[in-house]
This record gives C-alpha cells, sequence and structure tokens, in this order.
C-alpha cells in the first residue's frame, strides 16, 4: 500500500481535525508530499504540499488554518486542520507532488478519509 489516510470524521464548524498518512518509506523518502480533497461534485485539488527541504505552500482557502507537516521517521505525513468551514467537507488524500505515475498502474491513490463540516 502506498497511502493509507487516516483521521477524518464529522466535526462542527470552527472546529479541528488532524489527518494522517502512512507512505510507503520508498515514496516519502523521496518525493515531495501534498493533501488532496475532492468535495462534492469538484476535481480533486492539492491544498497543502511539502517539499523535502520543509517549504511548504498552500492554496489560499486554507491558507492560516491548515499544516502540513511530516515525520520521516514514521513515514508518516499529517495535515492539522483547524478552523473548520462547511466548503472543507471532502474527501483528504495524500500523494507525492506531483502525483505519482506508474507505467503498469497510472496514478495511485490511497482510500482517502471523509472530512465532514457541519452543525
Amino acid at each position: 500500500v502506498e497511502f493509507a489516510e487516516s483521521g477524518g470524521g464529522l466535526v462542527q464548524p470552527g472546529g479541528s481535525l488532524r489527518l494522517s498518512c502512512a507512505v510507503h518509506e520508498s515514496i516519502f523518502s523521496i518525493y515531495n508530499m501534498g493533501w488532496y480533497r475532492r468535495s462534492p461534485g469538484a476535481l480533486r485539488e492539492l491544498v497543502a504540499s511539502m517539499h523535502k527541504s520543509g517549504y511548504t505552500s498552500y492554496v489560499d482557502d486554507v491558507k492560516g488554518r491548515f499544516t502540513i507537516s511530516r515525520d520521516s521517521a514514521k513515514n508518516t505525513l499529517y495535515l492539522q486542520m483547524n478552523n473548520l468551514k462547511p466548503e472543507d467537507t471532502a474527501v483528504y488524500y495524500c500523494n507525492a507532488d506531483p502525483v505519482l505515475y506508474f507505467p503498469d498502474r497510472g496514478n495511485v491513490w490511497g482510500q482517502g478519509t471523509q472530512v465532514t463540516v457541519s452543525s
């Protein structure tokens, strides 16, 4: 398994969640990583990325609210999400940035983790 996301759930507006993604060691040690999300009726989008150097970037919608981090000893990527809004409702995935492409399988994704923000 290349990517295994966890930590999603139902949370009220203004609440917080911390997502985790266990990444295969062969990927985590080489590639920059990112968190993606797919909202209902929308395409999957990159919301946060982290270079191996530690440099991070975010889409405007989540700046100041989301924080991406990585633990190289555990091959795990995290996304701390604070002050959640209903429009953050989506299935969240992790992957390399840019997304990995395997010649025999194409793009490979984990199962994702559902985040629902609702009162």
